[in-house]
């Protein structure tokens, strides 16, 4: 097994380092790099710039107007770009559904579909969780009653991530109750336009609108719209969660806000505290370790070799750091961590004393948010089960 990069590999990431620095607007960079908040214009206006490079769809093949990147050379693109403080790709569309749809979907919905996605134009949201469906998908109960050449949809999303922003929405629906709980549920592709579907913000802790609960109230939805065959959309949304869950693990985030931590303890001086330099030494090793995963998969796949489904594992661990991370920054700031006053955040202000560190966004509010980590995409007990059944035997 070879981990190093070749100089073929080298000499792309130097392409995609150059072309990130001369194309990421510098005040997205910033807010990135300093934990501020992102607003949907920051968030697809950096979609849009990809899109027109024909990157945003990085993971794509040819065939499908992507790029046709290697593994490797993915996992470049994605460091490159997490290091210059890009935004992380909305993954709904791109990472999520588009893959589903080339798998899955007939020609006409490939057609039909997949430019938006590529370009950014379109904005996907996800609609898994419901109220008591959340790890256990199985159990959706969202209704999707056939009626002639279109669904009437009845039911409820919930912890629907940046779902206000959502021009379309892909969904696990109920079509059967026969059989077992996995066989009577479809995939069901929904515009959010339409009438009866309501969307309703959740507010967090620090006051934002990330998630949101979703009302349908007899949607229709044209029978055209179900992606592969009816009852069988448990097989299509496993196929999305592999990627899902490969995207949390984020190990390159996770490698710029190492950096950030280190930023934060050098200016509120607990650098030098060796206990707390421990704690990051041990932070360290451990995304090292999360990346040498990364790699060892990347290498089976390049040379043909079939890897370990590690999707799960990647989950557990990256999740897991995301949350040390931010734990570590809270420590870090102290008292400066607390104070949140949204407008104040808003207009350039940092922290709550004479020429407040920049460095210092409410890091507390961070912490709590990052406690979903575990939870979303499979909580990661019900992950260690599934890595214990399929790994360990």
């Amino acid at each position: 097994m070879d981990l190093s990069f070749t100089p073929e590999e080298q000499k792309f990431r130097e392409e995609v380092r150059a072309w990130v620095k001369d194309n990421l607007p510098q005040e997205i960079s910033h807010k990135v790099h300093n934990a501020l908040e992102l607003t949907r214009d920051d968030l697809q206006g950096w979609a849009k710039i990809l899109g027109k490079k024909g990157w945003l769809g990085y993971g794509w093949p040819k065939e499908f107007g992507g790029p046709g990147w290697t593994a490797v050379q993915r996992h470049l693109f994605e460091e490159e770009t997490a290091l210059a403080g890009a935004p992380r790709i909305i993954p709904f569309g791109p990472v999520m559904v588009a893959p589903v749809i080339m798998a899955f979907g007939n020609a006409e919905q490939q057609k039909r579909f997949l430019p938006g996605i590529a370009s950014g134009e379109v904005w996907w949201s996800q609609g898994y969780s419901e109220p008591g469906s959340g790890s256990d998908l199985a159990s959706v109960k969202t209704k999707a009653e056939r009626k002639g050449d279109k669904y009437i949809v009845n039911g409820q999303k919930t912890w629907t991530t940046l779902g206000q922003h959502g021009d379309w929405m892909f969904n696990l629906v109920r079509t059967s109750n026969e059989g077992k709980p996995q066989t009577g549920i479809s995939f069901l592709l929904l515009d959010m336009k339409s009438p009866g579907v309501t969307v309703r913000p959740i507010k967090l802790i620090d006051g934002g609108h990330e998630v949101n609960e979703v009302f349908f109230d007899n949607v229709e939805v044209p029978a055209e719209n179900l992606i592969g065959e009816e009852n069988k959309g448990w097989t299509y949304a496993k196929h999305l969660l592999s990627h899902e869950r490969t995207n949390i693990a984020d190990v390159n985030r996770a490698k710029r806000e190492l950096e950030r931590l280190k930023r934060i303890a050098r200016s509120e001086g607990v650098y030098d505290d060796m206990r707390f330099r421990d704690e990051i030494a041990k932070l360290e090793v451990d995304i090292v370790a999360l990346e040498m995963m990364v790699l060892r998969v990347l290498s089976a796949a390049t040379s043909g070799k079939n890897s370990l489904d590690v999707a799960g594992l990647l989950k557990i661990r990256g999740s897991e750091i995301q949350q040390r991370y931010a734990e570590l920054m809270m420590l870090a700031g102290g008292p400066y961590s607390l104070p949140l006053i949204r407008e104040a955040m808003e207009a350039g202000w940092q922290g709550n004393f004479p020429g407040g560190n920049p460095a210092l966004a409410p890091l507390a509010s961070t912490f709590f948010n990052m406690r979903k980590t575990t939870i979303y995409g499979g909580s990661n007990e019900v992950q260690r089960n599934i890595v214990a059944q399929t790994v360990l035997g």
